[in-house]
């Protein structure tokens, strides 16, 4: 009996929803039986398609249901770390469902949860894919910023805490942006911007993130090398004219 594969498709014009809705609809009987998934489903999804240079890729991207362990078909020019499978436009849907066949229709007959799957080790950067490292970015922060950084064309995103994690991340990832809490009522607000001040190679975009930051902290961080000092809550116009800067 063939199984179900219910997926997820991000971005894509009409007419290229409609070619994959129909090179589904005549795939080979005896394979999986591949169906659109969409968020009223009762079904997760088990796989993604994304159109990767879509508007709503961004979002679906960044958003805080984003499954990180969903495998992903990438099609477009900005491919981001972590997907499984990358197309180029004029899409070959007929790949697409062949590279579908790869991982479903060796599993009809087997009783495993195939979908199941450790999170992959971090690798390189892919060329032309723009990181971004938050240093102690609250969580509601981090969300938003994530979005808007995502509209910005920086898709990848890594957290870190402590100055420790910070050297591992730099260890194995080059980043064009960091972005660092600056938290007034520690002992030394300013020291993660210090530790980037004082790389062998310096970050090329550092921004401070700090509740209602007075003249003094805005000369404090230009001082320890940031391009912007963003205020808590967040301006979406300030935010908006830091970004366009990285």
């Amino acid at each position: 009996m063939a199984i179900t594969v219910w997926v997820k498709v991000v971005g894509f014009s009409d007419a290229e929803r409609h070619s994959l809705n129909t090179i589904f609809r005549v795939s080979r009987a005896d394979g999986p039986n591949y169906v659109l998934w969409k968020p009223e489903d009762a079904a997760s999804p088990n796989v993604a398609v994304i159109d990767v240079d879509s508007y709503e890729a961004g979002l679906d991207l960044v958003s805080p249901g984003f499954n990180p362990h969903l495998k992903m078909i990438a099609v477009g020019d900005s491919v981001p770390l972590g997907a499984w499978r990358a197309l180029q436009r004029p899409v070959d849907w007929a790949a697409l469902v062949q590279m579908l066949d790869e991982l479903f229709s060796s599993s009809q007959d087997v009783d495993i949860d195939i979908f199941a799957e450790a999170p992959p080790p971090q690798a390189p950067t892919p060329p032309g894919i723009r990181c971004a490292l938050f240093v102690g970015i609250p969580l509601v922060g981090a969300y938003y910023l994530r979005t808007r950084l995502a509209l910005a064309g920086l898709l990848v995103v890594d957290e870190v805490k402590s100055l420790e994690d910070c050297a591992d991340r730099l260890s194995k990832r080059r980043y064009d942006l960091a972005i660092v809490y600056v938290d007034p009522v520690t002992q030394d607000p300013w020291r993660y911007a210090k530790y980037f001040q004082d790389l062998s190679e310096p970050l090329p975009n550092v921004i401070g993130v700090m509740p209602r930051p007075d003249w003094k902290s805005v000369r404090l961080s230009e001082s320890m090398g940031c391009s912007a000092l963003l205020e808590v809550p967040f301006n979406p116009q300030q935010v908006l004219t830091a970004f366009q800067k990285v």
